[in-house]
């Protein structure tokens, strides 16, 4: 295709981009030769075959013109006769150069080489162009260019014309080119046609070969699968209908839950009862959710349990005041066993695991009614006493002589010992019902382990079985017949009878101790409870954890106990009431040891019923016993009272007779000699108490506590009845030692008492020493004691350890004290402390001073390893002030001149604090009074 219109020619280049560079440096150095404007210079050219003769830029432009003439200018410019000439030639030739240079910047806009369509400006080619954008609109038509003023309207319209002719020329390359590349293409485009005739046809042949067999698929529909899918569809329907009507059934069933609730409780069965309600919430959990029938029925269940819950609570309080309140015969039957076995299977289940609580009550008042009526029934017999004179029962009982008294006695501890039988025979009996439940938890849980046990053998023989096949061989060679793993038939019927109980909680493996009382006391348990009875009330969702039972189960046993406790309570009780006129102190020995040997009677009795001694009825006939012993107390504690009193708090000697008091003690002999031996006259008394090898400094006081202290225990293995109260009173006066010298030494009471002037930190390390000495020999008092109380008394040894404890919070307590001394000296010099020179400081000086005084003031008092953990206490509380106020003063770390001056005051102070005896190894650690860098 040719194009139409005609441009003026340009110099031709190899490049449009080396033309443009070209024709840019051009204007840049010198005036361009003149030319036509032209909005695109340079055409593309094609072949000239495939064009017409048409006029054409590209072929047009190698013609000669007027504008290839070359002029001698130096010559035209020195003719003398032209000069006219010259100057409309320069005139003429800088009008077109201004046209140049309009049409240069629309070349420079629109003239981009394109490689693709040989002249095209890369602009058309662009896969974003649209002439939406403005840019690329003023770029492919410069409107710029025609709106120019008024006089050159001709030349605007030219310029317009000329650039839809060069927009019409590209369009004529565009479909040149395009039709050049169809004619290269065309077998292509004709075998695609052909092609597209022959699929055309393979496709109708394959829509007829479909028609046909969806026809043949319809017909076997009809004849072969209709029937049989209408009856899949029908028993379908038979299975959703019997399941409603199972479901309707149900419901039919979950309806009647609270008349049958009802029925039950009328006849007491509260487990038939909880059953039934837990039974049916689960079925309304599960498969009866969303009826909106039953939205209310959860609810009333649930307040219906709580009735049965009170219910039952009721009923055991009623069951327990008439079990306790029948006559008190030699019938000791369980009343009503198999109502007591239900109420306690219904507690359980409900987890109302105090009710036994309810009995230990009943069991107090009827303890009370039973002293009761029978002073009543003895008073009803004598004549001498007037009931309507005497109106309390304790003055009536006064009113008895001995034999009177000692047949009402005796009366109450026979029917005591009939009502504790019976409180035994009703424990053992609930004992029995918690031991059954607990059987079944370990029964369940012993199934759980085999079915795990079962399945996975199970699951290791499939394994191997599943190997072997893939090794190519058949199960059946797997293995033999007798190797076979267990029949499936026997798991599955253990899984389906196995209950859903709860495994047993960690907490029961790790007391060990509560599971083997509880077993120890169930095999002491003789009930006539039998378990096939009343396994069917154990129902599958008692989750009661094998810890719980276990603790229930001891809490029962303890009430046993406490049943037998209270016996005897109310026993002293009424000795106490009849001694209050001293009663008891008046009788004759033959009467003492009668009442003595009727106690012992009834206390070993009681023993052997409850299982567990009881103190407080063998404490009461102690009583006369413990009168020695008060005294002896209430004698030697003056003494000690009086010795503190008058205690100076200096050290004393020690004589030869006390060392040798203690060297026997330390021998295992714990007693006092008979006699002064006559040897330790002539030995001189000894500044320190040598025991076991340390020396101790002591005052006279703490002496003669030790003597004491060894005539309780000598008092002990000469009436060993009273070692229980002798051990109390023991505990007292030490306790009494140690309080008394805290408020004397530490509470400074001295310097009222004695009339000291001041507490020194000598006589606070002395008193320290000294309460260290009798810590020393608790232990020793207290294995003495042990070896004669009985293993149930064992208990009353912590008192041993209070004591031991208090005495070391005693120590502690002068520890810091002296520490408190340091602490405030410490705050009163390191507060006015100044980082200045000279070098030691004052304050450090005086601090040193103070320091060497306290180490002088207790070094020969206390062992060294004490003396440095104390000396250690006193340097952390002083690095502690120093560090506050170096703080306070800014002064860092840093190793300048205030940090020296620290330094060198800090080792005046370590090479000091070193040089003292006993602390030269001390690890003063002194880099903690810096503050650490963040």
């Amino acid at each position: 295709m040719a194009s139409s219109h005609s441009s003026s020619p340009v110099p031709q280049s190899n490049s449009s981009d080396a033309f443009f560079k070209k024709e840019m440096d051009a204007t840049k150095r010198f005036r361009p030769v003149q030319s036509l404007p032209d909005v695109c210079p340079k055409e593309p050219t094609g072949d000239p075959s495939n064009l017409c003769d048409s006029p054409s830029l590209v072929v047009d432009q190698h013609r000669w013109t007027i504008y290839h003439s070359k002029v001698n200018l130096p010559a035209a410019l020195n003719d003398p006769r032209s000069p006219r000439n010259i100057l409309h030639y320069t005139n003429k030739k800088s009008l077109r150069e201004r046209r140049f240079m309009k049409d240069a910047r629309i070349f420079v806009l629109l003239k981009i080489p394109s490689t693709g369509l040989y002249y095209t400006p890369t602009i058309f080619m662009k896969p974003d162009f649209a002439l939406e954008d403005s840019l690329t609109f003023n770029a492919v038509l410069p409107w710029s260019h025609f709106s120019t003023a008024g006089g050159k309207g001709n030349r605007d319209a030219a310029s317009s014309k000329l650039l839809q002719e060069k927009l019409s020329h590209y369009l004529d390359i565009v479909e040149v080119n395009i039709a050049h590349q169809i004619s290269l293409r065309s077998e292509a485009f004709f075998h695609a046609m052909t092609s597209q005739h022959e699929l055309q046809d393979y496709l109708r042949k394959t829509s007829q070969a479909v028609k046909l067999l969806r026809e043949k698929i319809s017909k076997i529909d009809k004849v072969m699968c209709e029937g049989s899918l209408r009856v899949l569809r029908l028993s379908l329907t038979r299975n959703n209908c019997i399941k409603a009507y199972n479901k309707l059934k149900l419901m039919a069933t979950v309806h009647q839950t609270q008349p049958t609730v009802q029925l039950l409780l009328s006849t007491s069965e509260f487990v038939g009862a909880l059953d039934l309600i837990a039974t049916t919430q689960e079925v309304l959990q599960q498969e009866l959710q969303g009826i909106h029938s039953f939205r209310h029925l959860g609810s009333q269940l649930c307040e219906l349990e709580k009735l049965i819950d009170k219910m039952m609570i009721a009923e055991f309080s009623t069951y327990a005041r008439n079990d306790l309140n029948r006559p008190l015969e030699d019938d000791c039957q369980i009343l009503e066993e198999e109502r007591l076995v239900s109420l306690v299977f219904g507690l359980l289940k409900q987890r109302k695991l105090n009710f036994y609580e309810i009995y230990g009550d009943e069991m107090i008042i009827t303890a009370k009614n039973i002293i009761k009526q029978c002073v009543v029934n003895t008073v009803s017999q004598i004549e001498e006493i007037d009931t309507e004179v005497v109106v309390k029962l304790a003055d009536q009982m006064r009113m008895m002589n001995f034999p009177q008294w000692f047949d009402l006695l005796k009366n109450i501890f026979s029917k005591f010992t009939i009502f504790l039988k019976r409180i035994k025979a009703t424990l053992n009996t609930i004992r029995s019902v918690v031991f059954l439940v607990l059987d079944k938890n370990q029964k369940t849980r012993d199934l759980e382990d085999t079915l795990q046990k079962n399945s996975a053998k199970d699951s290791t023989v499939d394994t191997e079985v599943a190997y072997l096949t893939h090794e190519g061989m058949f199960i059946s060679d797997a293995f033999s017949e007798g190797d076979l793993p267990p029949v499936a038939a026997d798991t599955t019927s253990q899984r389906n009878t196995s209950p859903n109980s709860e495994p047993c909680s960690s907490d029961s493996v790790s007391e060990p101790e509560c599971t083997t009382d509880s077993s120890s006391s169930k095999e002491q348990t003789s009930s006539s409870v039998t378990p096939g009875g009343v396994e069917m009330m154990i129902s599958d969702d008692m989750k009661l954890t094998d810890l719980e039972l276990v603790r229930l189960a001891n809490n029962i046993q303890e009430l046993l106990y406490n049943a037998s406790d209270i016996c005897h309570d109310r026993s002293v009780k009424f000795l106490m009431a009849r001694a209050k006129d001293g009663f008891l102190e008046k009788l004759n020995s033959n009467e003492f040891v009668a009442l003595s040997r009727l106690m012992e009677g009834f206390i070993l009795d009681t023993e052997q019923i409850c299982g567990r001694k009881s103190m407080s009825l063998r404490g009461a006939l102690q009583s006369q016993a413990n009168r020695f012993v008060n005294r002896f107390h209430e004698e030697r504690k003056t003494k000690l009272s009086l010795l503190l009193d008058n205690e100076r708090w200096k050290q004393a000697e020690v004589p030869a007779e006390f060392q040798d008091l203690v060297d026997s003690v330390s021998d295992g002999r714990i007693s006092l000699p008979e006699k002064k031996p006559a040897a330790t006259e002539d030995r001189k008394p000894t500044e320190f108490l040598i025991v076991e090898g340390q020396k101790y400094a002591t005052v006279g006081t703490v002496l003669l506590l030790i003597r004491i202290i060894l005539e309780y225990c000598q008092c002990v293995d000469n009436i060993p009845s009273i070692t229980t109260d002798m051990l109390t009173r023991l505990s007292d006066l030490l306790k009494y030692f140690n309080s008394r010298s805290c408020q004397l030494v530490l509470g400074a009471g001295a310097l009222q008492v004695v009339g000291l002037k001041t507490i020194t930190t000598k006589n606070l390390a002395l008193s320290s020493r000294c309460l260290q000495l009798i810590v020393h020999y608790i232990p020793i008092i207290r294995a003495h004691f042990e070896a004669r109380l009985q293993p149930k008394q064992f208990s009353m040894l912590r008192h041993f350890d209070h004591i031991t404890k208090d005495y070391h919070d005693h120590i502690a307590e002068i520890s810091a004290k002296l520490v408190a001394i340091m602490d405030s000296l410490f705050d009163k010099l390191l507060s006015k402390y100044e980082v200045k020179a000279p070098v030691p400081s004052a304050c450090f000086r005086n601090i040193c001073k103070q320091m060497a005084k306290m180490h002088e003031a207790i070094y020969d008092l206390l062992p060294e390893e004490q003396t440095q953990m104390l000396f250690l206490r006193i340097n952390a509380s002083y690095k502690l002030h120093l560090k506050r106020q170096l703080a306070h003063l800014n002064v860092v770390n840093d190793g300048g001149p205030l940090n020296g001056l620290v330094t060198s005051d800090v080792a005046f102070y370590t090479g000091n604090l070193q040089a003292l005896k006993g602390l030269n190894n001390l690890d003063l650690n002194m880099a903690e009074i810096w503050e650490q860098k963040r």
